[in-house]
């Protein structure tokens, strides 16, 4: 864990555009307010996270997970919040599905290429071995005429 709170301020760029996207435009926002939002925003994670780790020690679990944060939201008396990150995590569940198919999907497909290359392979051998056979009786056939000639 970080020695000092301050160790743990998040990006000033990840700052900036939150602010930016939560004002209308036109409204500037002063160095010195941009700091101590990001203080804010520092500070309110790790009293989330602190809350949510609560719920998982309660649960004689040591991984967060989102329910713990939900839980931990509610006791912080943030209800309004619920339901918008109820939406955010169902969305995120839903686009981590979709990569888990496209995953499985890409992996299934690796796995069908080198069969099919092996059968190729082994068509293209069955028929250099038929090509050989064939080769084969044809210049016995031809030893056996110079024999003769002799």
């Amino acid at each position: 864990m970080a020695e000092r709170p301050e160790d743990l301020n998040l990006p000033n760029a990840v700052i900036t555009r939150i602010i930016k996207e939560a004002l209308p435009d036109g409204v500037n926002v002063s160095k010195e307010a941009r700091r101590a939002i990001s203080q804010a925003a520092s500070v309110f994670v790790l009293y989330a996270t602190s809350c949510a780790n609560n719920f998982a020690l309660k649960a004689k679990r040591k991984t967060l997970n989102a329910g713990d944060v939900l839980a931990a939201m509610e006791e912080m008396e943030f209800e309004r919040f619920l339901e918008p990150l109820r939406e955010a995590l169902e969305v995120y569940k839903k686009g981590q599905k979709g990569k888990k198919e496209v995953s499985e999907q890409k992996r299934k497909d690796r796995e069908k290429k080198p069969d099919s290359e092996n059968e190729k392979s082994r068509e293209e051998e069955e028929e250099e071995e038929e090509e050989r056979m064939e080769e084969e009786p044809e210049a016995e056939n031809d030893a056996e005429d110079e024999e003769v000639e002799n």
